[in-house]
């Protein structure tokens, strides 16, 4: 069968991604209550009973508000560094002590059939991580919710087959916008969120142009829209010499609703 891949939502309200391979079902992250994700889950055919684990980038609300639920519901191991267990006690309730997994930010490991690397990132959190799962030759970058795109992860992502990468707000919206200065001073800082031009340099730098996928992840529903979020990545990357109609493709993920199930 290969590798899926499906976005069932990304956005301040909620994160959970989900990946299957022959023999591995797991999301990353669960940012809804358990309900709402098992609802997602069954947009795409796919029943919760059958996964295998969740793995967690940070503690934010938005992306563990269902992770305990899920684990105790069907028995599910949770991964995720020391520090993001320290940073999820107390609002994920008990989990069983066979269900915490603790891996090492920036070395791999392997869940079933699947080799996996998480990424350290940059965002107001206690340790957050994105992901870089590799499977048959196939390799997926899932890496939202940081301010800053270090060398580090520049070199861990690139070559992959889809990339996962959050482009969170225009700044011009997001200055001019409503928002009090702490919190726009907190998102433009390299541990907030990536602009659409911070996801369009870092795309032009990585792109190869051939046939890469790549989903704009976590857009603010406040501070972006998605067809500016489009035009303004497409546009740097034109500017490189990339042909995105045809060399890339180029589409976004969604706050309320699932993407297309991407196979390789």
């Amino acid at each position: 069968m290969g590798i899926k891949f499906c976005s069932l939502s990304s956005g301040s309200s909620g994160n959970c991604q989900y990946i299957e391979t022959d023999n591995s079902k797991i999301l990353v992250d669960s940012g809804f209550s358990g309900k709402k994700t098992q609802e997602l889950l069954k947009t795409i055919d796919v029943s919760p009973a059958d996964l295998d684990a969740i793995l967690v980038t940070h503690e934010h609300i938005d992306h563990i508000k269902g992770v305990g639920v899920l684990s105790r519901r069907f028995d599910l191991p949770i991964y995720a560094n020391a520090n993001t267990w320290v940073g999820m006690e107390g609002k994920i309730g008990d989990i069983k002590e066979k269900n915490t997994k603790i891996f090492t930010t920036d070395s791999f490991f392997d869940l079933k059939d699947l080799t996996i690397f998480p990424v350290s990132t940059f965002h107001d959190a206690n340790e957050p991580v994105g992901y870089i799962l590799f499977y048959k030759g196939v390799k997926i970058s899932i890496v939202t919710d940081t301010g800053f795109i270090s060398d580090n992860i520049v070199d861990k992502i690139k070559d992959s087959n889809l990339y996962f990468l959050e482009s969170n707000h225009d700044e011009f919206m997001l200055k001019e916008g409503l928002y009090p200065w702490h919190l726009k001073r907190r998102i433009l800082s390299a541990q907030g969120h990536l602009s659409n031009e911070d996801a369009g340099e870092t795309l032009s730098n990585i792109l190869k142009g051939n046939g890469e996928k790549v989903i704009l992840a976590h857009l603010s529903k406040d501070n972006n829209v998605p067809e500016l979020a489009m035009s303004t990545v497409r546009d740097i990357l034109t500017k490189k010499g990339l042909d995105v109609e045809k060399d890339i493709d180029l589409g976004l993920s969604f706050r309320d609703r699932t993407t297309c199930v991407y196979e390789f």
